[in-house]
């Protein structure tokens, strides 16, 4: 299976997930195939707003990109499945028309007969269609967020935080478009049996790895005399697995936990009667 993954400020993110996920790809600072411990996988590092054209010509069987890039190339490709993650945080990226602040540019609508800088050109285009504004809409080689006022009236940028946006006094005006991360599939390699298999497991996995982020295990011994009030201590809706052990006045629990109500959970644990607490970390949580 031939697969395309991002090379430059999402590589090093998507690399990490698929690790979790249970395949490990090696990469020099210069390559752009990627080395797989998986033999029936084949990779290529590509700009992730070139992967849906190469997905969609079948070049590719599948790719990693964002859902802007798809939109962008209008590409015709089967939507595998949505993997939140991204370089910087959990946030979706966000395509949004900006303006400086102290411009009386303040909705779409005022954008009539002005000009807007993007690189994301036919999505900016249809955006503007759609609200009957007719203006100018050029392409931007990178750095947009300095080209206003001074070149172009607003921008379309992409953003997770608004922090660089707001760093250069500008004001987020309205969401374009919100983009996540996507895993596609030409149609054609998603209609074979075989590849389509193949396809399914590694989008299982990789969500399955997305799903045990920020989520811990927790095992404890806990006497049976005091099992009732150690499990009043667990979180609502969550049922632990329970083991008897050798003494029959003692039994195992094992829950999954998120990780951030650990720091409150185990002392109370403690004071209810559990022992042997142990927290491990989880790869993957499969639902």
């Amino acid at each position: 299976m031939k697969i395309a993954l991002p090379k430059g400020s999402l590589q090093e993110a998507t690399f990490g997930l698929f690790k979790r996920a249970g395949w490990d790809f090696r990469a020099g600072s210069r390559s752009y195939h990627p080395q797989c411990d998986d033999p029936e996988m084949e990779a290529t590092l590509l700009r992730a707003q070139e992967i849906p054209r190469y997905v969609e010509m079948g070049v590719l069987d599948v790719g990693v990109t964002g859902y802007d890039n798809v939109r962008e190339c209008e590409a015709d490709v089967y939507e595998v499945c949505e993997l939140l993650y991204s370089k910087a945080t959990t946030k979706p990226y966000r395509w949004v028309l900006a303006a400086p602040k102290d411009s009386p540019i303040k909705k779409a609508e005022d954008l009539e007969g002005k000009r807007v800088a993007t690189e994301l050109v036919k999505v900016t285009r249809r955006y503007f269609e759609e609200k009957g504004v007719n203006c100018s809409i050029e392409f931007s080689w990178g750095a947009t967020e300095v080209k206003v006022p001074d070149l172009v009236d607003a921008i379309v940028e992409g953003t997770e935080t608004g922090s660089t946006l707001r760093a250069h006094g500008l004001e987020i005006l309205d969401t374009v478009l919100v983009s996540t991360t996507r895993l596609i599939a030409n149609k054609d390699a998603w209609n074979d049996s075989d590849k389509r298999r193949k396809i399914e497991n590694v989008a299982m996995l990789l969500q399955g790895a997305l799903n045990a982020e920020g989520l811990v295990g927790l095992k404890m011994n806990v006497p049976q005399a005091k099992l009732d009030a150690v499990l009043a201590e667990l979180p609502a809706l969550k049922n632990p697995t329970l083991s008897p052990l050798a003494d029959n006045d003692w039994v195992a629990a094992e829950i999954i936990v998120e990780e951030n109500t650990v720091r409150e959970l185990i002392p109370k644990l403690v004071r209810a009667g559990a022992t042997g607490i142990v927290e491990y970390p989880l790869n993957k949580v499969i639902f």
